[in-house]
């Protein structure tokens, strides 16, 4: 299956896989790579699927992919809505390298069911020239229900990675968006070692209309360990303050189904409830512009402790809004 290209210039066209703004903290760190350059085979991965309500379930109808990103068929696993798509995105690579431009486009049609999540962590190696980015555009149309939910992005020591997500969600549409980042290779004491770590993450409207914007720059202090050295960070200090946790995740609730305040207390009472169980973790809940939803942000220095409260987060969300539990995702 094929679908037709997500932008008006060619797949291969710089324009097509460059983000149009690279955050200073990034773009700072520009130059030619020793290896493979940008735009050389391998470099630049793309991966566009669509899907649409046929019959009683939903089926991916359009699909193209370039190495390094690929998926599998989707499957249909969840006993509560078997007519909901889970597919995993893959990479044939091991993870993010330098010079790496990868972007992903999920169109969602209109009544669709889509579950959406990564193979494994995302790894973001070390780099010695220029830098990595990661583009993911999500549409989701009228009544569609879609989980985009990827496992963890671990950046490695030197490591620089700009990521932009954008989710453009029908006013009748509910998406629930993760993003977790971890301060590095914790199990080989590698901790804030990278140079930056740069994401953004805007919700619009078909129209284009702004409705959040969610930006994070994450740039561990001179000297600490972002070098090389001993991989023991001396935190992240500025705007975003890590205040010594190794875990940061973040989940977005787009949703008519309920009123933005009351998904903001059910996220609130899910984490709140997996405090006593895995030890402490700094959580904020608020609402979204405009009534449209509402999202949560916790800190944790437990990789397990904050994966439980994450996915207690979604179970709740789930319940709430479709009367469903989370399913069990079997990965390994």
């Amino acid at each position: 299956m094929t679908a037709s290209p997500a932008a008006a210039v060619p797949r291969l066209d710089p324009r097509h896989y460059e983000p149009a703004r690279v955050p200073y903290e990034v773009r700072r760190h520009a130059g030619t790579p020793d290896t493979l350059a940008v735009g050389r085979p391998g470099k630049v991965g793309l991966l566009e699927l669509a899907f649409e309500r046929v019959g009683g379930r939903t089926e991916l109808t359009g699909h193209y992919q370039k190495s390094p990103l690929q998926i599998m068929r989707p499957l249909y696993f969840d006993p509560a809505r078997p007519d909901l798509a889970v597919t995993f995105l893959m990479s044939t690579g091991g993870g993010i390298l330098q010079a790496d431009r990868l972007r992903t486009d999920l169109h969602c049609g209109a009544d669709t069911a889509v579950h959406l999540t990564t193979q494994a962590a995302t790894k973001v190696y070390r780099m010695e020239h220029d830098y990595a980015t990661q583009l993911v555009n999500l549409t989701a149309g009228p009544r569609a229900y879609v989980e985009y939910l990827p496992e963890p992005v671990i950046p490695f020591v030197d490591s620089r990675l700009y990521q932009r997500t954008v989710l453009t969600v029908d006013p009748d549409a509910t998406v629930l968006a993760g993003e977790t980042v971890l301060a590095g290779r914790l199990a080989r004491g590698e901790r804030n070692a990278y140079r930056v770590f740069a994401s953004d993450l805007e919700v619009r409207r078909p129209g284009g209309e702004l409705v959040a914007l969610d930006t994070v720059r994450l740039e561990p202090s001179p000297g600490g360990g972002g070098g090389g050295g001993d991989g023991r960070g001396a935190g992240v200090t500025g705007p975003a303050v890590l205040a010594g946790h190794d875990v940061m995740s973040s989940l977005y609730v787009l949703s008519p189904l309920a009123p933005a305040a009351r998904i903001a207390d059910v996220l609130h009472e899910a984490v709140a409830g997996c405090g006593q169980e895995y030890g402490e973790l700094l959580y904020g809940v608020s609402v979204l512009p405009q009534d449209s939803g509402a999202w949560l942000r916790l800190l944790g220095s437990d990789t397990r402790a904050c994966a439980a409260a994450l996915r207690a987060a979604w179970d709740a969300v789930r319940r709430l809004l479709i009367g469903v539990p989370a399913p069990e995702l079997r990965k390994t």
